[in-house]
């Protein structure tokens, strides 16, 4: 067997838990399958023969690739992280990781997605994956004790958001009552309806907390021409902005204990006309 094929066997024997992993760390499917083509693409550019434990070697290798990812979704300024990857001692069968991985349904990844970066990175690896504080702390640059402190945030806040999921009835209510109060200029009403941890996205960056993005709907909304339906946008609850009949712009939501925890905004023509929209 040619090297090439060898360290090709070698990879492919742990995709099924770098895909897990990636796909509990960003939520898609796409991105994930990204993450694992580059810590490929990193695998063959290094010297593993001194590598014990590849599994554990790839698990830090798409960790650390997976928090570039979420980082550059909270800014647009590129935030690459250190070169040398550490080799964590062990990590867990992956068969059984998989399984475990697979069983977290949607709902998780909605609170996830109010996590930091770094709480996120902390948390999947951990609780999802076994892997170490020790270890964990390793990919996101911060010590063990800083490690073991996210976990435990990220923690609580999943299993207080797990208890009071949003129905799809109650999703549209408080979309509806949001664009309602932003156009109205209810400033009261918006703090209503948002986390007091809200996150919004754009092309151009984040805005975190409910009185920034109170503020910033209630001026967004003045400028707001055009047709705006009500749409699925990624298969998330949320409405589109039309003209001429064709998206322009696309708001996605996603919520924690009913309320509004994170809005996802495609300003860009171009891009909104390539999302999967659905309109009601």
């Amino acid at each position: 067997m040619r090297d090439d094929e060898f360290l090709a066997e070698r990879f492919e024997a742990h995709r099924g838990r770098l895909l897990a992993v990636a796909r509990r760390m960003l939520g898609s499917a796409g991105e994930a399958e990204d993450a694992v083509q580059e810590a490929w693409v990193r695998m063959s550019r290094s010297d593993t023969s001194h590598v014990d434990n590849l599994g554990g070697w790839l698990t830090t290798v798409v960790g650390r690739v997976c928090l570039d990812m979420l980082r550059a979704r909270r800014s647009r300024a590129e935030q690459p992280l250190e070169p040398e990857v550490p080799v964590p001692a062990a990590v867990p069968d992956p068969e059984q990781d998989v399984l475990l991985a697979d069983s977290v349904g949607s709902a998780l990844l909605v609170v996830l997605d109010t996590l930091t970066p770094a709480e996120r990175l902390a948390f999947v690896l951990h609780d999802l994956f076994a892997v170490p504080y020790d270890e964990v702390a390793g990919v996101i640059g911060k010590s063990p004790a800083a490690a073991r402190q996210l976990g435990s945030r990220a923690r609580r806040r999943v299993r207080g958001a797990q208890a009071t999921e949003t129905g799809p009835a109650r999703r549209r209510e408080l979309v509806d009552a949001f664009l309602a109060a932003a156009r109205e200029g209810d400033f009261e009403g918006l703090l209503a309806v948002l986390d007091p941890d809200v996150v919004v996205r754009t092309e151009a960056g984040v805005t975190t907390g409910a009185l920034a993005v109170a503020k910033g709907a209630t001026g967004y909304a003045r400028h707001i021409t055009g047709v705006v339906r009500p749409a699925l946008v990624e298969g998330r609850t949320g409405f589109a902005l039309l003209r001429d009949g064709r998206v322009e712009r696309t708001l996605a939501f996603t919520f924690v204990h009913d309320r509004i925890a994170v809005i996802d905004i495609t300003t860009d023509p171009a891009t909104a006309a390539r999302s999967d929209v659905t309109l009601l």
